[in-house]
Protein backbone atom coordinates (compact mmCIF):
# COMPACT_ATOMS: atom_id res chain seq x y z
CA UNK A 1 0.00 0.00 0.00
CA UNK A 2 1.62 3.29 -0.85
CA UNK A 3 0.26 6.44 0.90
CA UNK A 4 -0.25 10.05 0.04
CA UNK A 5 -0.16 12.21 3.45
CA UNK A 6 -2.18 15.69 3.74
CA UNK A 7 -3.42 17.70 6.69
CA UNK A 8 -6.87 16.44 6.47
CA UNK A 9 -6.19 12.66 5.72
CA UNK A 10 -3.94 9.80 3.84
CA UNK A 11 -5.25 8.65 0.22
CA UNK A 12 -3.29 5.25 -0.51
CA UNK A 13 -3.36 3.09 -3.30
CA UNK A 14 -3.37 -0.97 -2.43
CA UNK A 15 -1.79 -3.27 -5.05
CA UNK A 16 -1.74 -7.11 -4.59
CA UNK A 17 1.48 -8.70 -6.66
CA UNK A 18 2.28 -5.55 -8.18
CA UNK A 19 -1.53 -5.48 -9.65
CA UNK A 20 -3.91 -2.08 -8.66
CA UNK A 21 -6.66 -3.56 -5.99
CA UNK A 22 -8.32 -0.59 -4.58
CA UNK A 23 -7.43 2.94 -2.64
CA UNK A 24 -7.10 3.43 0.63
CA UNK A 25 -8.48 6.30 3.15
CA UNK A 26 -7.04 6.80 6.27
CA UNK A 27 -7.01 9.62 9.46
CA UNK A 28 -3.88 11.95 9.09
CA UNK A 29 -0.61 11.26 10.71
CA UNK A 30 -0.10 12.50 13.94
CA UNK A 31 2.82 10.41 15.84
CA UNK A 32 0.43 7.04 16.00
CA UNK A 33 -1.90 7.93 18.35
CA UNK A 34 -4.68 5.89 19.32
CA UNK A 35 -7.28 6.85 17.47
CA UNK A 36 -6.74 9.49 16.11
CA UNK A 37 -3.92 8.45 13.44
CA UNK A 38 -3.25 6.14 11.19
CA UNK A 39 -0.80 3.73 11.92
CA UNK A 40 3.57 4.37 10.81
CA UNK A 41 4.43 2.54 7.42
CA UNK A 42 5.85 -0.23 7.87
CA UNK A 43 5.05 -4.45 7.20
CA UNK A 44 2.24 -6.08 9.23
CA UNK A 45 0.62 -9.18 9.06
CA UNK A 46 -3.18 -9.36 8.35
CA UNK A 47 -5.29 -11.71 10.00
CA UNK A 48 -9.21 -12.29 8.66
CA UNK A 49 -11.90 -11.67 11.95
CA UNK A 50 -15.72 -11.15 11.64
CA UNK A 51 -17.64 -9.23 14.11
CA UNK A 52 -21.23 -7.91 14.33
CA UNK A 53 -20.39 -4.33 13.80
CA UNK A 54 -18.15 -4.74 10.54
CA UNK A 55 -19.02 -8.32 9.45
CA UNK A 56 -15.98 -9.47 7.81
CA UNK A 57 -12.94 -8.04 7.58
CA UNK A 58 -9.53 -7.48 8.31
CA UNK A 59 -6.99 -7.43 11.47
CA UNK A 60 -3.83 -5.81 11.01
CA UNK A 61 -1.38 -7.26 13.64
CA UNK A 62 1.57 -5.80 15.28
CA UNK A 63 1.42 -2.45 15.43
CA UNK A 64 3.45 -0.73 17.79
CA UNK A 65 1.14 0.68 20.39
CA UNK A 66 -1.96 -0.09 19.15
CA UNK A 67 -4.50 -2.37 19.25
CA UNK A 68 -7.58 -3.67 16.82
CA UNK A 69 -6.24 -1.63 13.55
CA UNK A 70 -8.93 -2.77 11.07
CA UNK A 71 -9.09 -3.12 7.41
CA UNK A 72 -13.34 -2.31 7.35
CA UNK A 73 -15.52 -0.27 5.30
CA UNK A 74 -16.00 3.35 5.42
CA UNK A 75 -16.20 5.97 2.90
CA UNK A 76 -14.89 9.25 5.00
CA UNK A 77 -11.76 8.28 7.38
CA UNK A 78 -12.39 11.63 10.16
CA UNK A 79 -16.57 10.11 9.93
CA UNK A 80 -15.99 6.14 10.16
CA UNK A 81 -12.44 5.58 11.42
CA UNK A 82 -10.51 5.65 14.20
CA UNK A 83 -6.97 4.79 13.58
CA UNK A 84 -8.09 1.59 10.99
CA UNK A 85 -7.87 1.27 7.14
CA UNK A 86 -10.85 1.33 4.55
CA UNK A 87 -10.98 -0.26 0.36
CA UNK A 88 -13.02 1.90 -1.78
CA UNK A 89 -13.23 1.80 -5.17
CA UNK A 90 -13.08 6.12 -5.93
CA UNK A 91 -11.06 8.41 -3.86
CA UNK A 92 -13.87 11.69 -3.68
CA UNK A 93 -11.45 13.74 -1.87
CA UNK A 94 -8.68 13.79 0.76
CA UNK A 95 -9.39 11.22 3.49
CA UNK A 96 -12.97 10.68 1.38
CA UNK A 97 -14.22 7.84 -0.94
CA UNK A 98 -16.98 5.84 -2.55
CA UNK A 99 -17.89 2.43 -2.91
CA UNK A 100 -16.03 0.90 0.22
CA UNK A 101 -18.27 -1.98 0.56
CA UNK A 102 -17.24 -3.19 -2.73
CA UNK A 103 -13.42 -2.45 -2.19
CA UNK A 104 -13.72 -4.74 0.56
CA UNK A 105 -15.60 -7.36 -1.13
CA UNK A 106 -12.77 -7.64 -3.71
CA UNK A 107 -9.76 -7.31 -0.83
CA UNK A 108 -11.37 -9.94 1.01
CA UNK A 109 -12.06 -12.65 -2.41
CA UNK A 110 -8.00 -12.11 -2.33
CA UNK A 111 -7.60 -12.65 1.10
CA UNK A 112 -9.59 -15.97 1.50
CA UNK A 113 -8.08 -17.24 -1.75
CA UNK A 114 -4.43 -16.67 0.15
CA UNK A 115 -5.18 -18.53 2.88
CA UNK A 116 -6.66 -21.20 1.17
CA UNK A 117 -3.57 -21.68 -0.74
CA UNK A 118 -1.47 -21.28 2.99
CA UNK A 119 0.29 -18.37 1.93
CA UNK A 120 1.26 -15.03 4.53
CA UNK A 121 -1.35 -12.59 4.17
CA UNK A 122 1.51 -9.43 4.46
CA UNK A 123 0.82 -5.88 4.22
CA UNK A 124 3.55 -3.58 3.41
CA UNK A 125 2.71 0.29 3.68
CA UNK A 126 5.31 2.82 2.68
CA UNK A 127 4.59 6.55 0.98
CA UNK A 128 4.11 6.88 -2.46
CA UNK A 129 6.78 6.36 -4.85
CA UNK A 130 5.83 6.62 -8.35
CA UNK A 131 8.85 4.14 -9.17
CA UNK A 132 7.84 1.36 -7.43
CA UNK A 133 4.70 -0.24 -5.85
CA UNK A 134 4.44 -3.02 -3.39
CA UNK A 135 2.64 -5.83 -2.98
CA UNK A 136 -0.20 -6.76 0.32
Amino acid sequence: MERAYYKEGVNGTLFCSGHFLCFTIELPWKDNKRSISCIPEGCYELEYRFSAKFRHHLLVKGVENRQLILFHPANDALEELEGCIAPVIYLSGIGKGVQSRPAMQKLMSLIHQAKDRKEPILLTIKQTNHECHTTI
